[in-house]
């Protein structure tokens, strides 16, 4: 079976992982109410530099009170998920208000996102 990827890299203040984390959950069991198979969220638990390539560190180049989160959200295909992110956009459960975020964890300007095709599974 064929599977597609959202990724996102950002970063998030440290003084905010645990409002991330409530507002992550929250987004994660929507996202897989419509469909999605896997949703994660995970923090850079090495940021230190690598000698033999370039790191997320470097290229996102967090402030002194960030930490880097690497997340991806699994589909069963391109089309699966458009047809997933359509209802989720739709959702009310996903604004601010309905999270009660009071302002947003994070530097949304220095987010990354792609949307990836899966080149190998094992």
């Amino acid at each position: 079976m064929s599977r597609y990827i959202d990724g996102f890299l950002l970063p998030i203040k440290k003084s905010g992982i645990e409002e991330y984390k409530k507002m992550a959950m929250e987004a994660g069991n929507i996202w897989k109410e419509y469909g999605a198979l896997q949703y994660m969220e995970t923090i850079i638990e090495d940021p230190t530099k690598a000698e033999w390539c370039a790191t997320f560190a470097e290229y996102v180049k967090p402030a002194d009170d960030e930490i880097i989160v690497f997340s991806f959200i699994v589909y069963e295909s391109k089309a699966h998920r458009d047809e997933v992110n359509k209802k989720v956009m739709a959702d009310p459960r996903v604004s601010p208000e309905a999270m009660k975020v009071k302002t947003m964890p994070f530097d949304m300007t220095k987010m990354a996102y792609n949307g990836f095709d899966v080149l190998v599974d094992l």
